[in-house]
């Protein structure tokens, strides 16, 4: 019989594995058609298609989670995306035109875009099935630290195939780490209680989730912070590499030291998390990685060097690491477990919303105001927001309850 250690072990293989083909993958795509148009228009392009339909299909995918057996739900999934990207390898070489290629590229990229949009609920809300809930943020947090791993590890292998080899082997190597994540998966015990679905609809479910989460006050409360978080992180954040080179210098170079830097930060936050475990009470874990994220954002934009700038990002990896597990850990904890895959595909709306909309709020503002004041305002702005929560009694509570009004 297995485990719940043995299941974790092979629930983070299993996803380490999927994920890092797709990683690769995903940068392939992004950096093939990028050399190979040179067009802004085609990059923006892939960009939508691989944005658009999993922000569309998470709208119903949390409700399909709630309904149906996860692990399946996983699997077919990845599946689906696999076969999606081996009819891409096959179809490649009888393309005569690059714009028909590119044609192709958009549609396989929407196609795993909609696959991870149903996977990532799925994925999250079975967490709570496999591992008790005093151990979910240790958890959580090693789960961070291989997903930043192989974040840090998909742009070198990337790299290395398309230069060494074909679009098409990348291709393979994606359909290959599929199988074998797959197969981990498929040998996974998981118990599954079988729900009745005939009394509703899919959508009467995901107005039942919406409902939900309006209804009780703390999960709806941390969706919402949880997107102003990530709006208030894009220009210290996401905007790292336009500051660098804009105050530093314009090269590659140094775009990829940040963007390293940043990713062993997060690994660092993860395994911190695993091993530490949080605070007792991990509101506490969460109001300290927003605040320090606000702090180290008006750091890094007052200071003028940067080494003293790498270090800075390097600590605002494990913070934005802190946030993220946190928030995870919070709302496995306080989620009904039959709701859990509409919340969590709430929360992977309020990301994929805000992140857009802060992108093309202060993109365009950049260009305008000052960088270093928008870090400075944004990291200011996240302060507050924490100031105010921590003194809000019913978002503080240790209260694991529903708090329905």
């Amino acid at each position: 019989m297995q485990g719940w250690k043995t299941k974790t072990v092979l629930f983070l293989a299993s996803q380490g594995i999927t994920l890092f083909g797709s990683s690769i993958v995903q940068f392939a795509l992004v950096w093939y058609i990028t050399l190979q148009s040179s067009s802004g228009v085609w990059v923006s392009a892939l960009t939508i298609c691989a944005f658009v339909p999993q922000f569309l299909v998470s709208c119903v995918s949390g409700a399909l989670s709630d309904r149906y057996n996860k692990k399946y739900l996983i699997i077919a999934s990845d599946a689906v995306i696999a076969a999606a990207t081996l009819a891409l390898a096959l179809l490649v070489p009888q393309l005569d035109t690059d714009s028909m290629v590119f044609y192709a590229l958009l549609v396989v990229s929407a196609v795993r875009s909609a696959g991870s949009g149903v996977q990532i609920p799925a994925v999250a809300s079975m967490v709570p099935i496999l591992v008790p809930t005093e151990h979910l943020m240790r958890f959580n947090g090693l789960n961070a630290a291989l997903t930043s791993l192989v974040q840090f590890a998909s742009p070198f292998a990337a790299g290395a195939f398309l230069t060494l080899s074909s679009l098409r082997s990348t291709l393979l190597l994606d359909v290959g780490t599929a199988v074998v994540g797959i197969g981990l998966l498929a040998f996974l015990l998981i118990p599954y209680e079988k729900k009745q679905t005939g009394e509703t609809t899919l959508f009467q479910d995901v107005k039942q989730g919406a409902v939900y989460a309006l209804q009780n006050r703390w999960v709806g409360k941390m969706l919402m912070v949880h997107g102003l978080f990530i709006f208030l992180a894009v220009p210290a954040g996401f905007l790292a590499t336009l500051f660098v080179a804009r105050y530093y210098e314009e090269s590659y170079a140094y775009m990829t030291i940040v963007e390293v830097v940043g990713f062993a930060g997060m690994s660092l936050g993860g395994v911190l998390m695993s091993t530490w475990g949080g605070f007792k009470k991990q509101v506490v874990s969460l109001l300290a990685g927003m605040s320090a994220f606000g702090v180290l954002a008006i750091g890094m934009g007052l200071i003028d060097s940067f080494i003293v700038y790498l270090a800075l990002m390097a600590i605002y990896g494990i913070a934005l690491t802190m946030v993220q597990t946190a928030t995870m850990t919070l709302l496995q904890q306080r989620t009904d477990a039959s709701m859990q895959g509409r919340v969590f595909a709430f929360l992977n709306i309020m990301y994929s919303g805000a992140l857009p909309l802060g992108m093309a709020l202060f993109g365009p503002l950049s260009d305008v105001v000052s960088m270093r004041a928008l870090m400075v305002l944004s990291g200011a702005l996240l302060m507050l927001l924490v100031f105010k929560l921590r003194f809000d009694r019913e978002f503080y509570s240790s209260s694991s309850s529903t708090m329905l009004s």
